[in-house]
C-alpha cells in the first residue's frame, strides 16, 4: 500500500500554533465510520455524543520537561537532549542536535548539576545517555528542562499545564495524547452524571507515534516501541463493557493503540491488567478488537495517525472528512480541534 495515498493538501495557516484559552471552546467534527456522514459541533458537546453504557478511556500519561539544552565538555559547543525513554540506571534514549557532532563517548553538561555521556547510538538518530548527577533527578529535570513542544509551535507556554491533560498522573511522555487537551475536569462530571463509566490507561508518548513516514510502502514502515500499562480496575471496566455490548471509546490515538495492543495480547478474550511495549502499526486492513469508536484531533498528512483513523473509518471517508475540515477551517494537529468517529 502506497503512503502517498494518505496524502492531501493542507494550507500551513491551519496548524493550531497556541491552545485555545478555553479547552472546551475547541470544535468538533463527527464522523459516521458506516456512512461518512459528517456534523459539525463544538467540543462541548460531546456530551450528547457519548451514551448511557458508554466506556470512555483515558491516557493519564504525563509529559517531562524532556527538552535539555547544554554544552559539549570538550569545546563549549550548544547541545540539545529531547528524552525520549528511560532505560532504568540513569541511562535514557533520546535524541541528540547536533547530531553529527555528538557521538559516542561525547560529554553533554547542563550547567553545574548535569551530565551526560552518550554511550550508544541507534539505527534511527537516536542515542543512549548515561547521566551522572548531584540530587534527586526528576527535580533537576524539573528545573533544568523545558517542555518539548513540536516544531511548528513557536511560542513558549508561559503555563506548562496547558500541555498536560487534567487528568495525567504518571511521568514519562516525550509528548502530551493530544486529543486529551480539550477535556477539562466539568466536562468529565459531566459525561460521568451521563451514565458513561471513565477508565483510565498509561501509555508513555515517544516520538513514534508523530516520527514521519520515510518509506514508500506503509507496510515498510516500523513503529518506535512505547510503554504502556493497563490495571486491574480498568481490564475489569472494559470486560464488563463488552460483556454488555457498550462502546469502547478511546480519546486519543495512544489509547487506541494501547486498547488494541491488549486486544491483541488476549487474543479476543477477556482482559487481563498488563504493561509492556507496544509497537503496533494500526492501518487500513487491520480488524479492530477492543475499540469501537475514537475521540482525535486532526494529523497531518501522510503520518501514522493518518492511517489509524483511516483503519477504523476507511480512507474515502476519513479523506472526504479532512477536505470539509480543511474547508471550514478546522485548526488541525496537537493544539488544534478535536473528531468523533463512531
Amino acid at each position: 500500500m502506497n503512503v502517498d495515498l494518505y496524502d492531501f493538501h493542507l494550507p500551513e495557516e491551519l496548524i493550531a500554533q497556541t491552545p485555545l484559552m478555553e479547552r472546551t471552546a475547541s470544535r468538533l467534527l463527527t464522523l459516521n465510520k458506516q456512512d461518512g456522514a459528517i456534523a459539525h459541533h463544538t467540543f462541548k458537546d460531546i456530551v450528547d455524543q457519548l451514551q448511557s453504557g458508554d466506556t470512555l478511556v483515558l491516557n493519564d500519561t504525563r509529559v517531562i520537561p524532556a527538552r535539555l539544552f547544554g554544552v559539549k565538555e570538550d569545546t563549549g559547543a550548544k547541545a540539545e537532549v529531547l528524552l525520549l525513554k528511560n532505560l532504568g540506571e540513569d541511562r535514557w534514549e533520546a535524541l541528540v542536535k547536533p547530531g553529527k557532532k555528538l557521538k559516542i563517548g561525547s560529554v553533554i553538561v547542563f550547567g553545574d548539576e548535569l551530565k551526560a555521556v552518550i554511550e550508544e547510538e541507534g539505527d534511527m538518530g537516536e542515542r543512549v545517555l548515561k547521566f551522572s548527577y548531584k540530587g534527586i533527578f526528576q527535580e533537576i529535570l524539573d528545573r533544568l528542562g523545558q517542555m518539548p513542544l513540536p516544531p511548528y509551535i513557536k511560542e513558549k507556554l508561559d503555563d506548562k499545564e496547558r500541555y498536560q491533560t487534567v487528568y495525567s498522573r504518571h511521568e514519562g511522555s516525550a509528548a502530551a495524547p493530544t486529543a486529551g487537551l480539550h477535556f477539562t475536569n466539568e466536562l468529565l462530571d459531566e459525561i460521568r452524571s451521563k451514565g458513561v463509566t471513565i477508565a483510565y490507561l498509561t501509555l508513555h508518548v515517544g516520538l513514534g507515534t508523530f516520527r514521519p513516514m520515510s518509506v514508500d510502502k506503509v507496510e515498510d514502515h516500523v513503529m518506535h516501541a512505547e510503554y504502556y500499562s493497563v490495571s486491574q480496575e480498568t481490564a475489569d471496566i472494559l470486560n464488563s463493557a463488552r460483556s454488555r455490548g457498550g462502546r469502547v471509546i478511546a480519546v486519543g490515538t495512544t489509547s487506541c493503540r494501547t486498547l488494541e495492543t491488549i486486544g491483541n495480547r488476549f487474543k479476543g478474550g477477556m482482559l487481563e491488567p498488563c504493561n509492556g511495549w507496544t509497537d503496533i502499526f494500526i492501518y487500513p486492513g487491520y480488524e479492530f478488537t477492543v475499540v469501537d469508536a475514537l475521540i482525535t484531533n486532526f494529523h497531518l498528512p501522510k503520518s501514522t495517525l493518518v492511517m489509524l483513523v483511516s483503519a477504523l473509518a476507511g480512507r474515502e471517508h476519513i479523506l472526504h472528512a479532512y477536505e470539509e475540515a480543511i474547508k471550514e477551517r478546522y485548526r488541525f494537529f496537537s493544539f488544534g480541534d478535536a473528531m468523533f468517529i463512531y
